[in-house]
């Protein structure tokens, strides 16, 4: 009997010629991380499923209301009306500003992207880990089709605050021809900031707990409903506020579109960087883990 298993396994193919059939006929070890080159190429490579993965969440966000997509506009709408008698008319956060209700819209339109940005890619993957256990593609497209589905879901509410700045007393002029290259940035680094906080949860779970809290955060340092050079002054504090990303975002944004405040050169590169180095940092990020998710 042991001659008889002895013989079977010296009949058994080797390692080796395991490795070489499975190169014949196209065959990859399954949960390995492949280069980072190859990385971003199959994500390219991918950029159909990408779409339709974003597309239909967008689409599908508001259907269950008799209103249906409307409220994607609605809902900023109203944030903004409840920020402005509470900041603007209660608490008087208006100091340093001459059209406030511009300011302000520009300001909370742009950071509600960036909410819901934080929020989604936080658990985009553990929120589909069926999919990730049942095929094969980029992990790195869950937390892009999150950035992607809020960037669809913001752009009817940025033609809606062009109109608002309009009534409020704004008047179109050349900079508005910036306001594209702001969304773009914004694009970058919501896009940066996903695959990294993606990361970031996936490492530990409880986590998560933590985004709501940052999200927060963020929105009473990014200058939403204040100016930051007003009210925090030009110290270390100051500084710090003023350029992080979020906040440049908001802050260039406001140079493009309202006439009281003036193009900055610096706050356009910094906040160019930024849009350059983060998607870089959260791609590498979350390679770093590919062959991991899905596996608790």
């Amino acid at each position: 009997m042991n001659s008889d298993a002895d013989r079977l396994r010296a009949a058994a193919p080797t390692a080796e010629e395991f490795a070489e059939l499975a190169a014949t006929h196209g065959l990859k070890q399954s949960g390995v991380r492949p280069r980072l080159g190859a990385y971003f190429v199959d994500i390219l490579r991918h950029r159909k499923f990408l779409w339709t993965l974003s597309s239909a969440e967008s689409y599908a966000r508001h259907q269950d209301n008799y209103l249906g997509q409307l409220w994607a506009i609605l809902n900023p709408l109203f944030l903004a009306t409840a920020y402005y008698l509470i900041f603007g008319m209660l608490l008087g956060t208006d100091g340093g500003t001459d059209n406030y209700v511009g300011f302000l819209i520009v300001g909370l339109f742009l950071f509600i992207y960036s909410a819901g940005n934080m929020t989604g890619t936080s658990k985009s993957v553990s929120k589909n880990l069926n999919l990730v256990r049942s095929l094969k593609f980029p992990r790195a497209l869950l937390p892009l089709s999150v950035s992607l589905t809020e960037f669809i879901a913001v752009l009817p509410t940025l033609g809606v605050l062009l109109v608002i700045l309009l009534l409020s007393g704004e008047s179109l002029r050349l900079e508005w021809l910036l306001f594209p290259v702001v969304i773009v940035l914004h694009l970058l680094i919501n896009v940066g900031v996903g695959l990294i906080l993606a990361r970031i949860v996936h490492s530990s779970r409880d986590l998560r707990n933590l985004v709501p809290i940052a999200v927060r955060l963020l929105r009473y340092i990014s200058g939403v409903f204040f100016s930051i050079d007003y009210y925090a002054g030009a110290g270390v504090i100051g500084v710090l506020m003023k350029y992080q990303p979020i906040a440049l975002i908001l802050d260039i944004a406001r140079q493009s579109l309202l006439q009281e405040f003036d193009i900055e050169p610096l706050t356009w590169v910094i906040a160019a960087a930024w849009a350059l180095v983060l998607p870089i940092i959260g791609l590498v990020a979350f390679w770093s883990a590919e062959a991991t998710y899905g596996r608790n």
